[in-house]
């Protein structure tokens, strides 16, 4: 696995695929920069050891050309970010982007415009692949976020760069930490898996189940499992026609001696609303017209106790609905007691959307080994697949 520490920089030019599609406000204003931050190092090795740098990322979905997903907008932030003025070419490909590419001096950065302003890179075309290609001498890409998908940028890119090509250190960062819990876990390993619906994560459960020794199982789609064990749950979130798949993969965790561990209580409400009633029940004993919001005491309890026996714990999705104040208790103390087992030398991996919102609500994030930047990548690389534009440095 070639990377950025295989080359040397010195006067050559590094195409680095980055993820910065940050979210903006009104004004046009970055309002988290967590992704321009994660691909410092790279950025900085490279200007380092005497090279420059031409940063290729895209922003939103635009159809065509829009200002509002212009990458100019998030120049003064990048710029703050690096230590470096940020130059800017008004295209990805193209007259403007050539020459800019040609005059940039080591220790130089250059941003290209969207690259989704054409569409030809979420088609993978060669011909606008090779065109982005032939403005840098080597390729890296630093981007895990868009690791899974084949777009020129990402995957076909890397073919013109048979030699010269390589994962920065952000990449390279997240395929060790996810190998560390699906190759190289230190046992025994745990496996937390939240959100809403089962649906999204039976690949994921199933893939998993042969290197884990517990899962445990929150949020929404513990309901479906518990309807399908005959529990009442009253108007809580349920997938009816997965259920006969829960008590499968039941019956393939129990013949792959893996520990299933399901909330036994609940805080229930009569509402779906931060304002409503609430009641800790039995979850298995849900009254009709409340549903099951968040993990309960005794729940909370029991997952504590295995959380901290395990050396490897993997966080994906919350525990309840914890954007609600009221409802967001489980995974707050679900992120502590991780947060406890690291400390006493676990290594915790955090990836999906929802669960590094919630360890970065709460102040969890530094508490974590580490925190994946990418929702989608890590979820099929979770699923078992091979990525494209992982693939692609590879090859």
């Amino acid at each position: 696995m070639k990377t950025l520490s295989d080359f040397n920089f010195k006067d050559k030019k590094a195409l680095v695929r980055v993820d910065f599609n940050v979210p903006l406000d009104e004004n046009f204003k970055v309002t988290d920069a967590t992704r321009i931050e994660a691909a410092k190092p790279t950025i900085d090795k490279i200007l380092k050891d005497g090279g420059s740098v031409i940063l290729m990322s895209h922003l939103g979905r635009p159809k065509g050309i829009e200002e509002k997903y212009s990458l100019q907008h998030i120049l003064k932030t990048a710029s703050e970010i690096l230590g470096v003025t940020v130059k800017f070419a008004k295209d990805s490909i193209g007259p403007d982007a050539k020459s800019a590419a040609q005059n940039l001096k080591p220790g130089e950065v250059l941003l290209l415009e969207n690259l989704r302003f054409h569409k030809e890179e979420e088609a993978g075309d060669v011909a606008f692949s090779k065109e982005l290609a032939s403005l840098g001498d080597i390729y890296v890409n630093d981007a895990f976020g868009t690791a899974h998908r084949a777009h020129a940028s990402t995957t076909i890119i890397a073919q013109f760069f048979p030699d010269d090509k390589c994962f920065g250190i952000l990449l390279a960062k997240e395929i060790e930490s996810l190998n560390k819990v699906l190759k190289d876990s230190e046992q025994p390993v745990t496996a937390i898996l939240g959100g809403s619906k089962v649906s999204s994560k039976i690949t994921v459960i199933e893939n998993i189940l042969d290197k884990v020794d517990h899962m445990i199982i929150g949020g929404g789609m513990t309901f479906t499992f518990v309807k399908a064990l005959g529990g009442k749950i009253g108007d809580s979130i349920c997938e009816d026609d997965k259920q006969e798949l829960a008590l499968e993969i039941l019956k393939k965790a129990k013949e792959k001696n893996v520990q299933i561990h399901l909330p036994v209580d609940v805080i229930a409400a009569d509402a779906f609303s931060n304002e409503a009633n609430t009641q800790t029940v039995a979850v298995d004993r849900i009254p009709d017209g409340w549903q099951g919001l968040d993990a309960g005491p005794k729940s909370l309890e029991n997952f504590k106790k295995v959380i901290l026996e395990s050396k490897t714990i993997l966080w994906n999705g919350p525990l309840g609905v914890f954007e609600m104040p009221n409802f967001a208790n489980g995974s707050i103390e679900l992120g502590n007691f991780i947060a406890e087992a690291t400390q006493n030398g676990a290594f915790s991996l955090v990836g999906g959307g929802d669960s590094v919102s919630a360890v970065k609500q709460f102040g969890l994030e530094e508490k974590m080994s580490y925190v994946s930047t990418g929702g989608g990548a890590m979820l099929e690389m979770l699923e078992g697949r091979i990525l494209p534009g992982i693939a692609a440095i590879l090859d």
